[in-house]
Formats: structure tokens, sequence, C-alpha cells
């Protein structure tokens, strides 16, 4: 019951975000530039693929050209290739929103969660290490996501088991590159973040797995990502961080 009740605490946090957007107008404003260049790209990319894919499928699947069902074979994989193309971009939405817009939500975090004796460092110092810390992420999302992806084809399996562990992998890699800007103020290294949310699993499952569901909505994701950052902030200060406060509201 308790990883329960951690869970639904974690999905919370992600609507105290949102909360604190909605008071707090010009910094969702604020947020919502760098979400838009990266949605920009990633509708390139989706389109591309999409009027592709049957071409893709048939480059991939040489093997299948003697059978009879061939066409119906290469039209499942290449809708496969796209659900599989739209899951990478809810994965790196993301990491490449925070990269674009390091500055914005640095700030938009440290507004959100003032930690006393932090000094700001300049963008292009800490846009290295936190591109690096995002390909590490990836690495492992992918090391978990890619076999899923396989495993999708299983009939039932596929289409009941698969889909929930690859929404609370996906969740919890989330959380971890959210909360990334607020355990950085607090001079945290990745693996000390790492073990800081495996040992708040439940919490950590309940913030990325409603990230994540919201993501799959076309243009909701743009949305969501300012409170999405705030709801990190606000997750990491009352919940994760040692000797954690309650949140000070700035306006």
């Amino acid at each position: 019951m308790r990883s329960v009740r951690d869970f639904l605490a974690g999905v919370g946090f992600f609507f105290q975000g949102v909360g604190w957007v909605a008071r707090n107008g010009r910094w969702w404003l604020f947020g919502l530039i760098p979400a838009l260049i990266a949605f920009a790209v990633y509708v390139v990319a989706l389109v591309f693929l999409g009027t592709n894919a049957t071409d893709l499928a048939e480059f991939l699947t040489p093997f299948a050209d003697t059978w009879g069902w061939r066409d119906t074979f290469r039209a499942m994989v290449g809708v496969a290739l796209f659900l599989g193309g739209l899951a990478l971009a809810v994965l790196t939405f993301t990491a490449l929103t925070l990269a674009i817009g390091e500055p914005f939500y640095e700030k938009l975090s440290g507004t959100v969660d003032p930690v006393d004796g932090d000094e700001e460092q300049p963008w292009w110092r800490t846009l290295p290490r936190s591109i690096k810390d995002s390909l590490v992420t990836l690495g492992f999302v992918l090391m978990f996501t890619v076999p899923l992806f396989f495993l999708g084809f299983i009939p039932v399996v596929g289409q009941t088991v698969v889909p929930v562990l690859g929404a609370a992998i996906s969740g919890f890699f989330l959380t971890v590159e959210l909360t990334t800007l607020a355990l950085e103020r607090r001079g945290m290294a990745r693996k000390q973040r790492f073990a800081l949310l495996r040992g708040s699993k439940p919490a950590a499952l309940g913030f990325g797995v409603a990230v994540f569901v919201l993501f799959l909505v076309p243009f909701v994701a743009v949305l969501a990502m300012p409170a999405a950052v705030a709801g990190a902030a606000l997750l990491v200060r009352t919940r994760l961080a040692p000797g954690a406060e309650a949140p000070r509201v700035h306006t």
C-alpha cells in the first residue's frame, strides 16, 4: 500500500507543477520557447519517417520477398517503425528540450526550488555535462526499450505487458532527466542522482509515468514541459532532497 501511495504522490507532484506554472504564467510562456523549437524538429522527423516507413520496412525485410503475405507483414513493420520512432521521440524530447533550453529551465527550476548558497554557472559550462548525462541516460533507455520493441510483436504479451513495462521504464528515465537540474544544484553527480531515484522508485515512477502518458499526446508535451520542470523541482525539494524544506512559491 505504501508503494501505491508513493506512486500517487509522484503523480501529484506533476499536478503541483501545473499549479505552479498556472500561478506564474510568465514562467510558463518562458518555458514554452525551447519546447516549441524541439517540437518542430520532431514533427519534421516524424513526418519524414511516416512518409517513408513502407520503403524502410521493405529495405529491412528482404527475406520476405517470396512471402505471400509480405505486403501485410511489411505494413506491420512500417507501423512498428513509426510507433518506435514516436516512442523514441517521447523519450528524447525531454533531453533535447532541456539541452536547447538549458538557461531557460535552469532559471525556472531555480525559481521553484531555490537552494541556499547555490551559485548559478554560465550555461556554456553546464551544457556539455548535461548533454553527456543525457546521452548516458538515453543509452540506459535503449538498453531496456529495444528488447521491449521486439517483444511487442509477441501476441497478447506485446499488447498488454510490454506497453506497461515500456511506460514504467520510460517514466523512470523521464524523472531522471527532469530532476537533473534540481539535483545538480545540490552538488549531486549522475551516480548519486540515479541512486537517490532508485531509492524512491514508486514516487519517481508516478511522476515520470504521468509525464510520459501526457507527452504521448501531440503538442501536449510542449504545453506541459514547463509544468514538468516545475513539478520535478518540487519533487526534489519536498521529497527527494535530504533535509528538504516546504517549497516557497515565487511570483
